[in-house]
């Protein structure tokens, strides 16, 4: 065999193999995407693909509808909605009257009716017709300029695991975070637990309980008890703790019924309870029962899994979403649990800003710090942060409440300088102080909670009676004329145009502020003459027809002795 020979068989060789590995990418492709399809949460389609692949199904789903249809031109004027100018409090007003006239639209999607002489390809195509009206529904609702639409769930395989884990489970536990309950709870999901089955009940665990003090505990207690609500306060940390043989951070026993927290054998007995009950009352008989758990991302149903399964089944971390597939798991021959992968709901109350600071949305995928941060400076008084990052913030200026949270610039930027927080191009790393605040108030180390309906509203009335009561709004209102009176000095406002002189401003301030302007008027007569600039080269009027002059001087030309060329004037 020649050189020449050798060389086309190496060539023929190295295509044929190149070839092999196309064809085995290509397959790889087409088996990941039909079979082992990774499955991913979807709460913001800002990625083209995910748009294009809505699109996509759209079409098909329409065009297995209709197949005679023609193409129609969408009208953009006509959907447009002109919205008025409005107060920031009449707009208030008006989305809580469009949230309530809303609120049956603001649902979960329902699994469509199959049985089990449907095909696989039949039922696909009828859940993705039934999801895809769904989010039709929510898409008329964000068209509405009244109404905010928070991110939610916008993958079909997710919600087809709630699903699963819906129809399976004689008793749905809904897990919340025991610092805001409300906001992790959806009454819809509840609804469609009784739709499916009228005896299908739904239970709170209140997890990290261990956050609230007894007083704000007991306040949720009597709420969930006047609304019927089943409830149990549990604390995932603290059974951990427990069965690992370290020292609980709070006892679990208390005296108080409503109140206590749930170890795990009082909690396993009480759901086995409750879902027993369910079975009785459905089949007269009771021989096993099947316990789901379902909740917003990162509430702590993976760590409360595990603390009742007594090891690690699930895997348990501080980024949202960490279950991928819904998970049966056997306690014992009589009791089963069934984990859901965590869902955002949709949701009218909440903004992006409080779902990222809640641990509901990623942390690492926020692009705007100071909105999510000052979300948490609202919520955490000002003492407290001061107490636990050892830092000093910025104190209100005089013209504002005494009471006013900080900013966010001012506890981010505190908190750099404190911790020497510093980015390359020389200013305070402020993403990086804001990834840290989120996560010390997600974990707990930045203590707050939020009271039931009525109570807050009730605390804070009690406040500002307080606050008027003891008189001290006329030490304010001194400091504010005080500091308008300075304003007014230095600037060179007072006793101008209005025919006000400082001595007859003073008379009006009260005695205090009098004073003050005292001391600042006689600095005035000290400050340094400002000089005045020209501006002659401003439009003016000659006086003649009311036109306007611009007055343009040439620059004289070297041509010979004899004056130079004089102004020329431009109407």
């Amino acid at each position: 065999m020649g050189k020449s020979d050798k060389s086309a068989l190496g060539r023929a060789l190295v295509k044929h193999h190149n070839h092999m590995i196309q064809e085995s990418k290509e397959k790889g492709q087409v088996y990941y995407k039909q079979h082992k399809k990774v499955l991913e949460s979807i709460t913001d389609v800002n990625d083209i693909d995910a748009v294009i692949q809505q699109a996509d199904e759209a079409v098909r789903l329409f065009s297995a509808d209709n197949p005679t249809a023609v193409n129609t031109l969408i009208d953009l004027e006509s959907s447009s909605s002109t919205s008025e100018i409005l107060t920031t409090e009449q707009r208030r007003e008006l989305q809580l009257k469009e949230e309530a006239l809303h609120a049956s639209s603001l649902s979960v999607p329902r699994r469509p009716a199959w049985n089990a002489k449907m095909s696989v390809e039949e039922l696909d195509a009828n859940e993705r017709r039934a999801f895809l009206v769904w989010r039709r529904s929510l898409a008329r609702l964000e068209e509405n300029d009244s109404l905010v639409l928070t991110p939610f769930e916008k993958n079909l395989d997710i919600w087809r695991q709630l699903w699963r884990v819906v129809e399976r489970s004689d008793l749905l536990v809904m897990v919340v975070d025991a610092r805001d309950p409300l906001f992790y709870r959806c009454p819809d999901l509840e609804a469609y637990a009784r739709e499916i089955d009228e005896h299908k009940r739904t239970l709170l665990l209140i997890n990290k309980a261990d956050l609230l003090p007894n007083p704000v505990r007991q306040k949720w207690a009597e709420y969930f008890k006047l609304h019927d609500i089943l409830y149990v306060f549990w604390s995932a940390k603290v059974a951990t703790a427990e069965l690992e043989g370290k020292k609980a951070p709070v006892p679990v026993s208390s005296s108080d019924t409503d109140t206590k927290l749930y170890s795990r054998d009082e909690l396993l007995s009480r759901l086995q309870s409750e879902a027993e009950e369910i079975v009785e009352m459905r089949t007269g008989t009771t021989e096993h029962v099947t316990v789901g758990f379902v909740g917003y991302p990162n509430v702590g149903k993976s760590s409360t899994i595990n603390a009742l399964v007594g090891a690690k089944r699930t895997g348990v971390t501080s980024t949202p979403g960490k279950t991928k597939h819904f998970q049966t798991l056997i306690i014992t021959e009589k009791l089963t649990l069934c984990d859901c992968p965590g869902l955002v709901f949709p949701s009218f109350t909440s903004s992006r800003y409080e779902m990222i600071a809640s641990g509901v949305l990623p942390i690492h995928r926020m692009t705007e710090h100071r909105e999510a941060v000052q979300v948490v400076a609202d919520r955490v008084p000002r003492h407290v942060i001061q107490a636990v990052y050892n830092i000093t913030l910025p104190k209100p200026k005089p013209y504002e409440p005494e009471n006013r949270p900080p900013l966010a610039a001012e506890l981010l930027r505190s908190y750099c300088a404190s911790r020497g927080y510093v980015a390359s191009s020389g200013l305070p790393d402020e993403t990086k102080a804001a990834r840290q605040i989120l996560k010390d108030y997600i974990d707990g180390k930045l203590p707050h909670y939020q009271l039931p309906p009525g109570e807050e509203e009730e605390e804070n009335v009690e406040k500002v009676d307080e606050r008027s009561e003891s008189g001290g709004g006329e030490g304010r209102l001194e400091e504010v004329m005080d500091d308008l009176e300075t304003f007014d000095m230095a600037n060179g406002l007072l006793g101008s145009s209005k025919g006000v002189v400082p001595g007859e401003r003073r008379k009006l301030l009260p005695p205090a502020a009098s004073a003050s302007a005292s001391a600042s008027h006689k600095h005035q007569h000290h400050k340094k003459p400002q000089r005045k600039k020209d501006r002659g080269w401003r439009v003016k009027d000659d006086g003649t027809d009311g036109t306007p002059v611009v007055r343009v001087y040439q620059k004289p030309v070297n041509a010979g002795p004899g004056p130079g060329p004089g102004p020329v004037v431009a109407t």
